[in-house]
């Protein structure tokens, strides 16, 4: 478990708005990713390690690492957004740290500095056994922006 932040949602249903994230990108819903916690400035996810998530030596793909990373971040920003408001990556930067395996990945993500504009917010994923080994870090910057 991560620990808690003393961040405080913009709106009351912050928790159904981080689900609609999960489960409304067909990219994400085919990747598996799944919510294991959700709180004000925090997303943790979890993500099933199949073969197709993988590259040619057997070890997760950067790409699903990288998609995980980012849309769990998205998902922690969006914890602090305003009703009717959303987040969409403005910049993104990942570090790969060493292979990853499964059988499961665990990525945690946490808004560093939320804003009225602009979010930034870090992703760790985890892999191996328990997923308990940092794999992969990323720096995520979100805009926040009102769909026309």
């Amino acid at each position: 478990m991560a620990p808690a932040s003393d961040f405080v949602p913009a709106h009351a249903d912050y928790r159904t708005e981080v689900e609609r994230i999960l489960k409304a990108s067909p990219f994400i819903r085919a990747l598996g990713l799944e919510s294991d916690e959700i709180a004000p400035g925090l997303c943790v996810t979890r993500l099933a390690v199949r073969e197709d998530h993988q590259q040619q030596d057997g070890f997760v793909h950067a790409g699903v690492q990288a998609s995980i990373a980012d849309h769990t971040a998205g998902a922690a920003g969006a914890t602090l957004i305003p009703e009717g408001a959303i987040v969409l990556t403005a910049e993104f930067r990942i570090s790969l740290l060493r292979s990853a395996s499964g059988p499961d990945l665990r990525c945690v993500g946490r808004v560093l500095k939320p804003g009225r504009t602009l979010s930034v917010v870090e992703s760790e994923v985890f892999g191996g056994p328990g997923a308990e080994t940092l794999v992969a870090k990323a720096s995520v910057t979100l805009a926040v922006v009102k769909p026309r």
